[in-house]
């Protein structure tokens, strides 16, 4: 034990009582008040550097002090928190029982109608936390705890975004357990309520089904997850429609908090709840071929630099601005060129790219990309359709080794990415592959103004800023994303680049259209990576 058997002058350690991925808990004495309680000692991560160190641990701080002012009986309670030897300790009540997830183990799934009052126990908890602006964001069947005296206790209260989850490397970027994550968390996004209940769904259909929603490897469950595949329960009776309504893909279109309240007394007390028809998810409108913007809306993206470029620039067109002296190309795909600029914008210190994930392939899964794909097969004409808001989906384009959708004003494109000494990007090995993208990270460390085109969607010689590339978590071995804007500061193209294996693959969505936000952008950008991703895992 550290320090002999004392943990300050208050709590004595009498012995362990597990370990996992976020630290080691503690059978502890508070001599003070003469009472048992539980010592969470929180580790940190590997790899860490003393300022994120120190970093980490302020917020562990602060998140447990907040969680202290909780009072509700499905949390559990706060005593005290300190630090000691560099780490934080959080002294929490004693709870006696077992996990959700180790009594689903034991004695096989619960009947509809005590999951549902289980379900309902717990979404008061996270209520009471909600209405203090406090998220859970890794609640899971773990997380859950049956106490001997019949109490259900959401446990870990943002303890979880000190050290991450043993199935993810990079901690503050995603927190939490593929398969219990909800999708807008991976899409980059804060989430919100909205998302701890998607999670609250992922757990009670564990316990009413006895399975997961989503099985599979890790990287599975994001694909699964992202795409909305969630396989419809069977044992749950009248709670299932519940919970696929909570686990619905986009979070406007769950039940809030109030109504799923209601739903979930109903199934306790025996009932089959109507359960409202969700609002349909929103999508960017589509584009009005008259209207022109002085910038295009960007989606909000997270993506590598490509490598530069072979060739000559293509001509500027009618109107366009002239070139920069000296400007030379940063990158061509195929209908798209785009030209650093000799003057570049004020640098900003971003993030590192590269939330990369920590998983080994399964059995039978694919280890390498060695010969041509059809990028064009990757997107359906459905998924093509909603990415780009329009009615009529136009058909792919095989661009570059990759392929583009366009209409007369708005693009999508997937584009696998090489370097001048691999000629194909199927021949980059897995080494290549990622200097390649260690490269194409740092060029895109810093902002700075490009000229770019693509004369299929009317773009010729235009003048951009390019903003600095964002880490984008949850997305191949490693990703990022950065923008391109109008020097008003509208937003037009949003550009993902990530790394597959030996594969690098650039993703964009660019528009001249005003109707879409810059989030819807970036948002579309994202969008055409993940189900390119998803589809190049499912390549057989």
């Amino acid at each position: 034990m550290p320090d002999g058997d004392d943990f300050t002058t208050r709590y004595r350690l009498l012995h362990r009582l597990g370990s996992g991925g976020m630290g080691t808990v503690w059978l502890a004495r508070d001599e003070m008040l003469d009472r048992e309680v539980a010592v969470k000692e929180l580790t940190p991560p590997p790899g860490m550097s003393e300022a994120q160190r120190v970093e980490a641990v302020a917020r562990a701080v602060r998140e447990a002090q907040a969680t202290a002012q909780l009072r509700h009986p499905a949390v559990v309670a706060v005593h005290d928190v300190a630090v000691h030897d560099g780490k934080p300790w959080i002294v929490m009540e004693l709870l006696r029982g077992r996990t959700l997830a180790e009594f689903v183990k034991e004695r096989g799934p619960l009947p509809p109608e005590q999951a549902a009052a289980l379900g309902a126990q717990l979404l008061d908890g996270l209520d009471a936390a909600h209405a203090r602006g406090i998220q859970h964001r890794d609640v899971k069947p773990g997380n859950v705890f049956l106490t001997d005296s019949g109490r259900v206790v959401l446990t870990d209260f943002g303890i979880a975004r000190f050290a991450g989850d043993t199935t993810l490397t990079q901690a503050d970027l995603l927190i939490g357990s593929p398969g219990f994550i909800a999708p807008e968390r991976l899409d980059g996004e804060p989430g919100g309520p909205a998302s701890d209940l998607w999670s609250l769904g992922a757990t009670l259909y564990l316990g009413a089904e006895g399975v997961p929603a989503i099985e599979g490897e890790a990287m599975v469950r994001l694909s699964a997850t992202l795409s909305g595949r969630i396989r419809p329960p069977h044992r749950s009776g009248a709670l299932g429609p519940v919970l696929m309504a909570m686990m619905a893909r986009h979070a406007a279109q769950r039940p809030d908090a109030q109504t799923l309240r209601g739903l979930l007394a109903q199934v306790a007390a025996g009932h089959a709840p109507q359960v409202p028809s969700p609002p349909p998810p929103v999508l960017p409108p589509p584009p009005r071929p008259h209207e022109q913007v002085h910038g295009l809306p960007s989606p909000q993206t997270h993506g590598h630099p490509v490598p530069q470029a072979q060739g000559h620039p293509a001509p500027h067109g009618p109107g366009a601005e002239p070139d920069a002296p000296g400007a030379a190309p940063v990158r061509r795909r195929g209908g798209l060129r785009l030209w650093a600029a000799v003057a570049a914008v004020a640098c900003v210190a971003g993030a590192g790219a590269g939330a990369a994930l920590a998983l080994t392939t399964g059995p039978g899964e694919r280890t390498s990309f060695d010969e041509p794909v059809d990028f064009c097969k990757l997107l359906t004409a459905e998924q093509v359709r909603q990415i780009m808001g329009v009615a009529q989906p136009p058909a792919g384009r095989p661009d570059d080794g990759g392929c583009a959708w366009t209409t007369e004003d708005t693009g999508i494109a997937l584009i696998p990415v090489t370097d001048s000494d691999t000629p194909q990007p199927w021949a980059l090995t897995p080494e290549s592959a990622r200097t390649l993208f260690a490269n194409l990270d740092r060029e895109h460390a810093k902002a700075s103004q490009v000229t770019w085109e693509w004369k299929e969607i009317g773009v010729s010689g235009a003048t951009a800023e390019r903003t600095v590339r964002r880490a984008v978590p949850g997305l191949g071995e490693e990703a990022f994303a950065y923008d391109l804007a109008s020097a008003g500061g509208r937003t037009h193209s949003g550009i993902v680049t990530f790394r597959l294996l030996d594969l690098v693959v650039e993703a964009q969505y660019s528009t001249r259209s005003s109707r879409p936000s810059d989030d819807d952008i970036r948002s579309g950008a994202l969008a055409v990576a993940r189900q390119g991703e998803a589809a190049l895992r499912g390549l057989k």
